[in-house]
């Protein structure tokens, strides 16, 4: 499908945009300037969704590479995703984009419990929705919520926005000759171990058929030009 065809996708974005030029928590001014451009991605027309990792603040594997117990570490993440995710709904409600936090754990003074009907409900209503705490279970990360949510919802697609520009065959920032793919297939991902999300997210796409688009959100205004079938991007697709 053209990316300019879409109706409904996923944005992925790792927490770690979150901190900006920081090395640790939520930068608000960062925060801000990432809220603008979802607000042009949605002012598109797109019906969109939004899942934010925990990593700016805690990364439930790191806390249990360092002796923690790993469920609970990733519990752990999981409430670093919430506190990412109305951060976000803070700053596009500033910019006056009606958005609604949904978390797999229950936490009602904050937020609403993840109901999929209630999140398309709020999508049709012009509304973003922003899925929090990953999947509610520990040994999954937020790429498997993101790839879960992508599904549940029937997106069109799954953006991927990192701090690279698409998928390369080894690490850009370690090796200068490194080749970007402007497409790949998920068995090429799967079977080259290519880093572009874990290998139970890139399988959950693949079997729904989801095509999974790589770029780079820190680049101004590269998120409409990716929906608008521009810019620079990888697409992961059969």
């Amino acid at each position: 499908m053209p990316l300019s065809t879409m109706k409904r996708v996923l944005l992925k974005l790792s927490g770690e945009v979150l901190m900006g030029d920081q090395q640790f928590g939520i930068d608000p001014a960062f925060v801000m300037e990432l809220a603008k451009e979802v607000k042009a991605a949605k002012e598109t027309g797109l019906e969109l969704c939004l899942v934010i990792g925990g990593g700016n603040i805690f990364r439930g594997m790191a806390g249990a590479a360092q002796g923690m117990d790993r469920a609970q570490a990733d519990y752990m993440g999981m409430l670093a995703t919430v506190m990412n995710a109305l951060a976000m709904q803070s700053a596009l409600e500033q910019l006056g984009v009606q958005t609604r936090v949904q978390s797999a754990v229950q936490m009602d003074q904050v937020c609403e419990p993840v109901i999929r009907r209630r999140a398309e409900r709020h999508l049709e209503k012009g509304r973003i929705v922003i899925f929090a705490a990953g999947v509610g279970a520990p040994y999954f990360t937020t790429d498997s919520g993101a790839a879960l949510r992508a599904a549940e919802m029937n997106c069109d697609a799954l953006l991927k926005g990192t701090s690279v520009d698409g998928v390369y065959d080894s690490d850009p920032k370690k090796n200068a000759d490194a080749k970007r793919y402007d497409t790949v297939t998920y068995g090429k991902v799967l079977a080259d171990n290519l880093k572009v999300m874990d290998a139970s997210a890139v399988a959950l796409c693949r079997d729904n058929n989801i095509p999974i688009v790589v770029f780079s959100i820190r680049e101004k205004g590269n998120l409409a030009r990716v929906i608008a079938g521009e810019g620079t991007q990888t697409i992961v697709q059969n």
